[in-house]
């Protein structure tokens, strides 16, 4: 452990320049005592470290003390530094190695190219993880993981529609995390499947392997997949009349798919705007529609426009005795 600790020390000092022993403890999660003792471990190994004291002071390498990486141009280097660690990564437990990995090739490159990384990161930031973030339960995804890896069946117990579960041992070929959310795609009864990893409740690994399709490739399955769902997916249509300068929300908040006829819309003598809206289902349009308030009238289906008008009955009422100060 100590042997990681004073390569990622050495790592670095190398990509970062002169660093203080308090951002160096932060960094590898130790105190600023161990990193002083990890100086003078490389200091007697023959790395020419150093360190100073006082304002602007630090811990630094010998500015020679350098190696070079070669075959890559300024602008792979420049990819190579936006480069963030997605959420799906750490989940698998492999964030830190991929971040050492980036560490390793950050401290090899010449100076020159070296300085850009700073100058990089304040001006591109990659963030992956969706507006609205919930933590999904994924206490499988380490044994899932390897099983996968080293193709041993699971078995496994999940969660199915209408509160219902399941269980069965299945052959698990692959993991895929769309918008951070993983999914495994999966063989059961000789039948390719996929499950979101959160609905799984338990999973143990069994001694037996099976032979993985060599004509499986995960990327394409996953792309025909998702285009097959996409056409299975209930649509739900809602006429609705909206006020005007609504219809740019709509379209920047669901999408031009959802909201059709959105760049030529009908309008009414009161500047209203009339288009339809798909949802993927009742509930979904109902819940979504009724956070615009009055600024959104539903005119079909029918069955919605009763609900949203038995909805605002109740909230009037709930909130009946409640007046606004002043």
């Amino acid at each position: 452990m100590r042997a990681d600790r004073l390569l990622s020390l050495l790592l670095m000092l190398q990509s970062r320049g002169r660093l203080s022993a308090r951002r160096l403890a932060e960094a590898l999660e130790v105190s600023e005592r161990t990193i002083y003792r990890d100086v003078v471990a490389l200091s007697t190994a023959g790395v020419p470290v150093f360190t100073e004291r006082g304002p602007g002071g630090g811990v630094s390498l010998v500015e020679s003390y350098r190696t070079s990486l070669t075959g890559l141009t300024r602008d792979e280097i420049q990819a190579l530094f936006i480069l963030t660690i997605p959420t799906a990564l750490d989940q698998l437990g492999i964030g830190r190695d991929v971040k050492n990995a980036l560490l390793k090739l950050s401290a090899n490159l010449p100076a020159a190219l070296r300085d850009g990384q700073q100058r990089v990161r304040q001006r591109i930031y990659l963030d992956s993880t969706p507006w609205t973030r919930s933590e999904q339960p994924l206490a499988c995804l380490p044994v899932i993981q390897q099983a996968i890896w080293n193709n041993r069946r699971i078995r496994m117990r999940y969660r199915r529609p209408f509160s219902s579960e399941a269980e069965g041992t299945v052959e698990p070929y692959g993991l895929v995390a769309k918008a951070n959310v993983w999914h495994l795609v999966f063989a059961l009864s000789e039948r390719l499947r996929v499950i979101q990893v959160s609905e799984i409740i338990t999973a143990d690994l069994l001694e037996e392997t099976f032979d993985r399709p060599s004509d499986l490739d995960l990327q394409r399955f996953w792309e025909e997949w998702l285009q097959k769902n996409e056409s299975r997916r209930p649509i739900f249509t809602v006429t609705i009349r909206a006020a005007p300068g609504l219809v740019a929300e709509l379209v920047r908040r669901y999408g031009a798919r959802m909201v059709e006829g959105a760049f030529h819309p009908e309008t009414d003598s009161e500047g209203w705007q009339v288009l339809e809206l798909h949802f993927e289902t009742f509930i979904s349009a109902r819940e979504r529609l009724l956070g615009f308030g009055a600024a959104v009238e539903v005119l079909e289906p029918e069955q919605l426009r009763l609900s949203m008008a038995d909805f605002g009955r109740q909230i009037a009422a709930l909130y009946s005795d409640w007046k606004i100060p002043g």
